[in-house]
């Protein structure tokens, strides 16, 4: 087995979950994006929550791939991230209940993921 392929087996499971879930909700957020910008005809909100899902998912993909790479500053941006979507669930939760509560679980599940492996550094080869 290549070095690399070792360094990844050495990344603890949940750091390994937590980057995961910000690049897998990273490409969701951008589809989402784009079906708000297309629709923005109907009404100038939409184009915000455009906006809103873009700046997520940015960050998400930021996150996640910066985890990827061992480095400690996609924790800064998996904390920002989590805060954020933890935010817009309360807000959101009486108008959609179900996406509020599952947003919020995963967002909670990352700032676990983050929190719980936060002594691991990855070693220089």
């Amino acid at each position: 087995m290549s070095t690399q392929a070792l360094d990844g087996l050495r990344r603890p499971g949940w750091l390994t979950f937590a980057g995961v879930v910000l690049v897998s909700v990273g490409f969701a957020r951008i589809i989402s994006a784009i079906y708000y910008f297309a629709d923005s005809a109907s009404g100038h909100h939409l184009f915000l929550w455009g906006l809103w899902d873009l700046l997520i998912a940015l960050l998400a993909l930021w996150g996640g791939f910066s985890l990827f790479g061992g480095n400690t500053f996609g924790r800064v941006i998996g904390y920002t991230w989590a805060i954020l979507v933890i935010v817009q669930s309360f807000l959101i939760i009486s108008s959609a209940p179900w996406f509020g509560s599952a947003a919020l679980l995963i967002a909670v599940l990352v700032v676990y993921a983050l929190s719980s492996t936060s002594g691991w550094r990855e070693q220089p080869a």
